[in-house]
């Protein structure tokens, strides 16, 4: 049964993996092409804590734009990257702590934003990285819970 389960952990792993690689560097986000990539990281880089997620709460607030505009954007960013907090720690198990999981998500996802940003594929935003890294803490703690549950189950069946 372990082994079933591992084999289905791996391919939705893979899946997932597939999935967020398309959203991240696939999905079209306008042309660029023509702007030097200095003006571009210029006008799409935001690092100013919270200037996004405030801009977009405002915008709800005050209905100045398409409430799924800033839904999708703030609750995307969170549910990209909590399925990393339950995928990595399964399968590598020096990430079942919060230090060395969170230091490894922080490079990930900075990566992400600076790949993005090179390739003209996204902005590279500080909001960005925030929303992401709740996610993923979110899926961490999903992650501990279960296995702590699981932990939980075995010594009271023993």
């Amino acid at each position: 049964m372990k082994k079933i389960i591992r084999l289905l952990m791996g391919i939705g792993f893979l899946i997932y993996l597939l999935v967020l690689t398309i959203l991240l560097f696939f999905m079209s986000r306008g042309f660029w092409s023509d702007m030097p990539l200095i003006e571009y990281m210029k006008q799409s880089s935001n690092l100013v804590p919270f200037k996004t997620i405030e801009g977009y709460l405002l915008a709800m607030a005050n209905e100045s734009m398409n409430l799924i505009i800033p839904i999708k954007n703030l609750a995307g960013n969170v549910a990209a990257f909590l399925p990393m907090g339950i995928f990595l720690p399964y399968f590598i198990k020096r990430l079942n702590k919060l230090k060395p999981f969170a230091f490894a998500m922080s490079v990930m996802i900075v990566s992400v934003e600076i790949i993005q940003l090179v390739t003209r594929r996204g902005s590279l935003d500080i909001d960005d990285f925030i929303l992401n890294i709740i996610g993923a803490l979110v899926g961490f703690g999903l992650w501990k819970a279960m296995t702590a549950r699981k932990a939980k189950k075995k010594v009271v069946n023993v």
